[in-house]
């Protein structure tokens, strides 16, 4: 396979925005608590590593506050395999997310017509579970449909792992350190109503404090600390 895009983060600083779009904004979906800012504290390249991270302070008007960046309109695919090599933060309340989204501004059509790939999500409310899932019009949590899987990876909060997505026309493959743990397969008969994978996709990487998913937030144990080490897409 050929690498397309590659980030090892080998140089210091602020995050990259010839690769990256660092979304900003006080309200956000499925109940979290956060804010999401551009600052250098909550976001930013270090030792060979991406960290986000989610501070607490309670003066702050907003006093969660974090980063989610994604590579909309710099960095789409289609087919392929994106490879993440991921720590997960510890806290309770913290909830990171791997995933991939159709452009919409570019498809016309709104969520979940336009697909959503959720490569990894954690809470560290339960600690040492990854769970992954997709979701399209037909399959959604929305109406209880959605299609995923969980795995225990009782280091995921103590070691980096390689979170995979292998993304053909006729699959996607969900794979952790190169051992696959779910997979969804494109039936015959399916429209784009089951299936709208195959078009471009953005990745996006965030870390929400909170919400449906993240559960009970505990303001002691934060921050937050996710961290990136590296990111590749081939085909």
């Amino acid at each position: 396979m050929k690498t397309i895009f590659q980030e090892d983060f080998s140089k210091d600083g602020k995050i990259n925005q010839q690769h990256w779009n660092i979304q900003v904004g006080t309200k956000w979906a499925n109940n979290e608590s956060q804010c999401y800012v551009e600052n250098e504290k909550n976001g930013y390249v270090k030792d060979g590593k991406l960290h986000l991270v989610a501070t607490f302070n309670q003066e702050d008007e907003c006093k969660y506050q974090s980063t989610r960046i994604n590579t909309k309109g710099k960095v789409e695919f289609q087919y392929g395999r994106l490879t993440i090599r991921a720590k997960m933060p510890k806290g309770r309340g913290a909830w990171p997310a791997l995933w991939l989204m159709g452009n919409t501004d570019k498809n016309q059509v709104r969520w979940p017509l336009c697909g959503e790939i959720d490569l990894v999500e954690f809470a560290g409310n339960r600690m040492g579970i990854i769970t992954c899932a997709i979701h399209t019009e037909s399959y959604n949590h929305k109406i209880n449909t959605d299609k995923g899987a969980k795995i225990t990876v009782l280091d995921a909060s103590d070691n980096f792992h390689d979170y995979t997505l292998d993304w053909t026309k006729d699959y996607l493959s969900f794979l952790i350190d190169g051992k696959e743990f779910f997979r969804v397969d494109k039936m015959e008969n399916d429209t784009v109503n089951e299936w709208p994978f195959d078009q471009p996709y953005y990745v996006i990487i965030n870390l929400a404090v909170g919400g449906w998913y993240g559960g009970l937030i505990v303001d002691e144990d934060l921050p937050y600390h996710l961290e990136i080490a590296s990111i590749k897409i081939e085909q």
